[in-house]
Protein backbone atom coordinates (compact mmCIF):
# COMPACT_ATOMS: atom_id res chain seq x y z
CA UNK A 1 0.00 0.00 0.00
CA UNK A 2 1.10 3.34 -1.15
CA UNK A 3 1.13 6.04 1.79
CA UNK A 4 -0.13 6.17 5.72
CA UNK A 5 -3.09 3.69 6.53
CA UNK A 6 -3.65 0.11 6.94
CA UNK A 7 -4.15 -2.71 4.71
CA UNK A 8 -5.30 -6.30 6.06
CA UNK A 9 -5.01 -8.87 2.74
CA UNK A 10 -7.92 -10.72 2.31
CA UNK A 11 -7.81 -14.49 2.60
CA UNK A 12 -9.67 -17.28 1.46
CA UNK A 13 -9.25 -20.70 3.23
CA UNK A 14 -9.91 -24.30 1.74
CA UNK A 15 -9.73 -27.48 2.51
CA UNK A 16 -10.68 -26.42 6.28
CA UNK A 17 -11.75 -29.73 8.22
CA UNK A 18 -13.00 -30.41 11.56
CA UNK A 19 -10.55 -30.06 14.09
CA UNK A 20 -8.77 -26.72 12.89
CA UNK A 21 -9.42 -23.64 14.68
CA UNK A 22 -11.01 -22.35 11.34
CA UNK A 23 -13.64 -24.46 11.25
CA UNK A 24 -15.60 -24.01 14.14
CA UNK A 25 -14.61 -20.45 15.28
CA UNK A 26 -16.00 -17.05 14.32
CA UNK A 27 -13.92 -15.62 11.73
CA UNK A 28 -14.21 -11.80 11.61
CA UNK A 29 -12.15 -9.59 9.13
CA UNK A 30 -11.30 -10.12 5.67
CA UNK A 31 -10.97 -14.03 5.50
CA UNK A 32 -13.55 -16.43 3.87
CA UNK A 33 -14.14 -20.48 4.33
CA UNK A 34 -14.82 -22.19 1.36
CA UNK A 35 -16.06 -25.46 0.91
CA UNK A 36 -17.30 -27.72 -1.86
CA UNK A 37 -20.47 -29.99 -0.47
CA UNK A 38 -22.56 -31.95 -3.31
CA UNK A 39 -26.06 -31.31 -1.87
CA UNK A 40 -28.46 -29.00 -0.25
CA UNK A 41 -28.48 -30.93 2.53
CA UNK A 42 -25.10 -31.35 3.25
CA UNK A 43 -24.50 -27.88 2.69
CA UNK A 44 -26.85 -27.16 5.42
CA UNK A 45 -25.34 -29.71 8.12
CA UNK A 46 -22.07 -27.96 7.48
CA UNK A 47 -23.48 -24.88 7.81
CA UNK A 48 -24.88 -25.88 10.99
CA UNK A 49 -22.21 -27.67 12.60
CA UNK A 50 -21.06 -24.14 13.98
CA UNK A 51 -21.35 -24.83 17.96
CA UNK A 52 -21.51 -22.93 20.11
CA UNK A 53 -21.97 -20.05 17.37
CA UNK A 54 -24.88 -19.37 15.06
CA UNK A 55 -24.71 -15.28 14.46
CA UNK A 56 -25.78 -15.30 10.59
CA UNK A 57 -25.42 -16.73 7.07
CA UNK A 58 -26.72 -15.84 3.41
CA UNK A 59 -27.58 -18.22 0.90
CA UNK A 60 -27.21 -17.03 -2.90
CA UNK A 61 -29.15 -18.79 -5.36
CA UNK A 62 -31.61 -17.83 -8.64
CA UNK A 63 -33.77 -20.17 -7.79
CA UNK A 64 -36.07 -18.97 -5.14
CA UNK A 65 -37.97 -21.42 -3.28
CA UNK A 66 -34.78 -23.28 -3.05
CA UNK A 67 -33.19 -20.65 -1.70
CA UNK A 68 -35.57 -20.18 1.02
CA UNK A 69 -35.99 -23.80 2.36
CA UNK A 70 -32.18 -23.73 2.79
CA UNK A 71 -32.00 -20.70 4.55
CA UNK A 72 -34.87 -21.87 7.03
CA UNK A 73 -32.45 -24.88 7.38
CA UNK A 74 -29.84 -22.56 9.04
CA UNK A 75 -29.67 -22.40 12.78
CA UNK A 76 -28.63 -18.88 12.92
CA UNK A 77 -29.91 -15.49 14.27
CA UNK A 78 -29.93 -13.42 11.03
CA UNK A 79 -30.68 -15.14 7.53
CA UNK A 80 -29.90 -13.24 4.27
CA UNK A 81 -31.62 -14.91 0.66
CA UNK A 82 -29.41 -13.05 -1.64
CA UNK A 83 -28.14 -10.17 0.28
CA UNK A 84 -25.96 -10.50 3.32
CA UNK A 85 -27.52 -10.38 6.71
CA UNK A 86 -29.64 -7.23 7.17
CA UNK A 87 -30.68 -5.86 10.12
CA UNK A 88 -34.05 -4.32 11.66
CA UNK A 89 -35.46 -1.70 13.50
CA UNK A 90 -37.88 -4.37 15.22
CA UNK A 91 -35.47 -7.04 16.49
CA UNK A 92 -32.55 -7.02 18.20
CA UNK A 93 -28.69 -7.65 16.22
CA UNK A 94 -27.66 -11.01 17.60
CA UNK A 95 -27.67 -14.70 17.47
CA UNK A 96 -28.04 -17.95 18.29
CA UNK A 97 -26.02 -20.32 21.16
CA UNK A 98 -22.56 -17.89 22.39
CA UNK A 99 -23.50 -15.31 19.36
CA UNK A 100 -26.88 -14.47 21.18
CA UNK A 101 -25.21 -12.69 23.63
CA UNK A 102 -25.04 -9.09 24.12
CA UNK A 103 -28.10 -8.29 22.19
CA UNK A 104 -28.97 -4.84 21.86
CA UNK A 105 -32.26 -2.77 21.29
CA UNK A 106 -34.08 -5.07 22.45
CA UNK A 107 -36.52 -4.57 25.35
CA UNK A 108 -35.85 -5.54 29.23
CA UNK A 109 -37.38 -7.96 30.47
CA UNK A 110 -37.55 -11.89 29.49
CA UNK A 111 -37.63 -10.41 25.93
CA UNK A 112 -33.93 -10.19 26.32
CA UNK A 113 -34.25 -14.25 26.46
CA UNK A 114 -35.88 -14.93 23.50
CA UNK A 115 -34.03 -15.90 19.76
CA UNK A 116 -35.66 -14.19 16.82
CA UNK A 117 -34.61 -15.11 13.70
CA UNK A 118 -34.43 -12.49 10.60
CA UNK A 119 -34.85 -13.75 6.92
CA UNK A 120 -33.56 -11.10 4.61
CA UNK A 121 -34.76 -11.38 0.75
CA UNK A 122 -33.33 -9.72 -2.44
CA UNK A 123 -35.15 -10.47 -5.66
CA UNK A 124 -33.38 -11.29 -9.20
CA UNK A 125 -33.57 -9.04 -11.14
CA UNK A 126 -33.14 -10.05 -14.79
CA UNK A 127 -31.80 -6.83 -16.78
Amino acid sequence: MDGPGSYLQPAVLTGVRPGMRAYHEELFGPVAVVHRVGSDAEALRLANDTPPYGLGGAVFCTDEPRALTVARGLNAGMVGVNAMCGDTADLPFGGVRRSGFGRELGPLGMDEFANKRLLHIRRWIDL
